[in-house]
């Protein structure tokens, strides 16, 4: 069974702050489409009219509405806009160190939304995408899914739920990133690991049942607290914990805390995940993949296999690929699937690892992730065959918006530019913040 939002939170989702979305309809002729929900369309027709897509089908199947301005797109592609399940776009931060397990901590209040990393995104052809925290807490926050709109603040890229909350998972880790030297708060081996959760989710469940025996008498409900609070909503299935892991044993120790506490996950990274195929397919527990993760420089890595994707495929787990941009940059997104084709993953499974399947993970596969009327209008223009080293993603659009288009030379720029591309301000030091940044700390503050 895929985690996702409750049926009825997934239906509520609404658009928050969106640009305006085109009011002429607009009809995209003459591709090949590959909507992901069915068959691919040699010669096909994309409706799309007020941030909704009104058809997808072969000419003489799709009426084109009265007024429809058409785009002649023959001899292109074009592929659902590509929905990253784990990426830290727009400088995302989360937990410090003062302890290793923080899910009060929001991403929400840490993303700089005119970071160049987003409008490269963008230049990949990712419209979606799950930003979060860092993996080294056992608990390091609240993830975040946004759409990549054009945007001036954080306001404008959330997906709004029915409550008026913004739609997230929850980050957690295991493995090596949050062990440190025992004696300090930190867990110092996977055992304190594995422990230190547990304890905090017993917490969560007290803290859940002290609620319920309140039966909102404010003289008898507990004092807030916000840690638990995030927890309690786990617990309830309203958020999707996004797992950090990499050995075979880490996986499992995931899946046996899923099974305690029955919240929803998801698997990231799992770079080892070809050895427990059979255990994460028996779970109903699907795996969010990197392809290439730290090559030569992570210990918990270096098992890593390309296979990883077609072993869970085999298997029969659901699967996805993730860009965990910066480690894997997002303009790489669909390098990714050509890898895991070359690597026996079929062709089908890998396009949806990248498009469908990581909408599902995400539970908003009722607004993006495939072609389909009365989804978003979130779709890519492809030079050729979405899997080729030599295609280009040439437009990408979020809900009827061009975004992205590699014509002009500002968003060429973002295609095909280094590190620091777009971006005047600040040299770009992978990790360890700008330039200016470094250079301000040591200088006290002053730049």
């Amino acid at each position: 069974m895929s985690p996702r939002l409750p049926a009825a939170a997934t239906a509520a989702l609404s658009l928050a702050l969106a640009a305006p979305a085109q009011e002429k309809p607009l009809a995209f002729t003459g591709a090949q489409i590959i909507p992901i929900a069915g068959e691919t369309i040699a010669d096909g027709v994309l409706v799309v009219h007020r941030g909704r897509i009104v058809a997808v089908g072969r000419p003489g199947s799709v009426a084109l509405p009265a007024g429809a301005e058409t785009r002649d797109v023959r001899g292109k592609v074009i592929l659902p806009g590509l929905v990253d399940s784990h990426s830290h776009i727009g400088g995302a931060q989360g937990a410090d160190g003062s302890a290793p397990i923080q899910p009060d901590v929001r991403v929400l209040d840490a993303i700089d939304v005119r970071h160049p990393s987003i409008q490269k995104a963008q230049a990949g052809g990712i419209t979606t995408a799950n930003v979060m925290p860092g993996s080294g807490h056992l608990i390091s926050g609240q993830t975040l899914y946004l759409k990549l709109r054009d945007g001036r603040t954080i306001d404008d890229l959330l997906i709004k739920l029915a409550d008026g909350t913004s739609a997230g998972g929850l980050k957690m880790a295991n493995g090596t990133n949050s062990i440190r030297s025992p004696g300090g708060p930190f867990p110092g081996s996977r055992a304190k690991s594995a422990a230190l959760v547990r304890e905090q989710y017993v917490k969560a469940q007290e803290y859940k049942a002290r609620l319920a025996r309140a039966g909102g008498d404010p003289e008898k409900v507990p004092a807030r607290d916000l840690a638990l609070e995030m927890l309690v909503e786990v617990l309830d299935g309203k958020r999707i914990v996004q797992h950090h892991t990499h050995r075979h044993d880490d996986i499992l120790t995931v899946l046996r805390l899923q099974k305690e506490f029955g919240f929803k996950v998801v698997l990231h990274h799992v770079s080892e995940a070809a050895k427990v195929a059979a255990e994460i397919a028996a779970a109903g527990v699907p795996s969010s993949v990197i392809i290439v993760d730290s090559p030569g420089g992570k210990l918990e890595a270096r098992d890593l296999t390309f296979e990883n994707c077609a072993a869970l495929e085999r298997a029969g787990a659901a699967v996805g690929l993730h860009t965990d941009d910066s480690v894997t940059d997002s303009r790489h997104f669909l390098r990714m699937a050509a890898l895991a084709v070359r690597a026996g993953m079929t062709r089908p499974g890998a396009l949806q690892a990248v498009t469908l399947a990581n909408a599902k993970m995400l539970g908003l596969e009722s607004r993006v992730g495939s072609l389909e009327a009365g989804k978003d209008a979130d779709f890519v223009v492809l030079s050729g065959d979405p899997l080729s080293v030599y295609t280009q993603v040439e437009q990408t659009w979020i809900e009827g918006v061009k975004v992205f288009d590699v014509a002009d030379p500002k968003d060429r720029l973002y295609a095909f530019g280094g590190a620091g591309a777009g971006d005047p301000r600040r040299v770009s030091l992978c990790c360890f913040g700008s330039a200016w940044d470094i250079i301000a700390a040591a200088n006290g503050g002053d730049q």
